[in-house]
């Protein structure tokens, strides 16, 4: 008999957690999210990037949590997972769509086929100088973006960069003309392949991975990155020379849940979007430091730096700005 009831008891245990679970389900992330913080007093996000942590964009991210605990008397904790921790960059993305993490921090290549309109960092040349960039970006661009990316169900809150992307080489370009023929690794981007192209260059689109080797073997000629990943995988090494072509932008953004920003009191959104702020201008104060040493570290390998003359920049803006048509169009 004891044994009888007993059963009953544990049967009934288990119907009582099966509703409970159907009614938790039910709820959407907003309303779950808010019942934790009702109970625990603490929000508790994650963020994360592709990147390694010693680089601007893990940097960044970091940055930016710790501002947030600040602000938030720690009532707001943001844990950060770099190194692709908890994913690559097109899985970061649509995990962030989805709700299922709270920011994520990279570049625009991974959200052009999300974002079409992020291809305006896709315009080879388009900018003369970072101080130049960074003004456009901040006066026009970011909030000329920020609806497409609602659109998508996020947030862009802000845009910092690593600098300009160069191109290392293992054959000297003194003139436009020595661009012809060499074997260059480009990402796997439509219109970065265009734009080396129209410099008569072979443009080889290449696991980042395997650019070491490539430069080793003599499968390529030539790279192009920002100085960032030029020196951390020691690029350098394998390149007799550094051409500061400054051909494209390296952004970096910070992309939200807009289901996690929507569910977020007035208060709590202030503090994140404050945060961002100023995470900004750290983090390009902080790409403008570490470019200087990173261009030491070059000069220190033997590396030869080449600054191109302006009879060359000028062809190579007039073909950028054709490809920029073409993005625009």
């Amino acid at each position: 008999m004891i044994r009888k009831n007993y059963n009953i008891i544990i049967l009934i245990l288990l119907i009582l957690f099966v509703i409970g679970a159907i009614i938790l389900s039910e709820k959407s992330v907003p309303d779950r999210r808010s019942e934790y913080i009702k109970k625990e007093d603490v929000l508790e996000l994650y963020a994360g990037c592709d990147s390694g942590e010693n680089t601007v964009t893990a940097m960044f991210m970091n940055d930016f949590a710790r501002r947030v605990k600040e602000k938030s008397n720690g009532k707001i904790v943001i844990d950060t997972y770099s190194d692709s921790q908890i994913g690559g960059d097109s899985e970061l993305l649509e995990a962030c769509q989805s709700g299922n993490i709270s920011f994520v921090f990279q570049t625009t290549a991974p959200q052009f086929s999300l974002i079409p309109e992020a291809a305006i960092f896709d315009i080879p040349m388009k900018f003369d100088s970072l101080e130049g960039a960074r003004r456009e970006i901040d006066e026009k661009i970011l909030d000329k973006l920020k609806p497409y990316y609602r659109e998508k169900n996020l947030d862009l809150l802000g845009i910092a960069d690593q600098g300009f992307r160069e191109m290392t080489s293992n054959k000297k370009i003194n003139s436009f003309e020595d661009f012809k023929g060499v074997k260059i690794r480009t990402m796997e981007n439509k219109n970065h392949i265009k734009f080396w192209k129209s410099l008569g260059a072979n443009p080889t689109p290449m696991s980042y991975s395997e650019v070491y080797i490539g430069l080793q073997q003599g499968t390529i000629d030539a790279q192009e990155n920002p100085l960032e990943a030029i020196i951390t995988p020691r690029f350098y090494e394998q390149q007799d020379y550094l051409i500061m072509t400054n051909h494209l932008l390296h952004p970096v953004t910070c992309v939200a849940s807009r289901e996690l920003m929507n569910s977020l009191s007035a208060e709590y959104r202030k503090i994140i979007e404050d945060s961002i702020s100023e995470s900004v201008v750290w983090a390009r104060h902080k790409t403008d430091s570490l470019l200087k040493e990173r261009i030491q570290t070059i000069i220190d390998s033997g590396t030869q730096i080449i600054n191109i003359d302006e009879k060359t920049r000028k062809t190579m803006i007039e073909k950028g700005e054709l490809i920029g048509r073409e993005i625009s169009d």
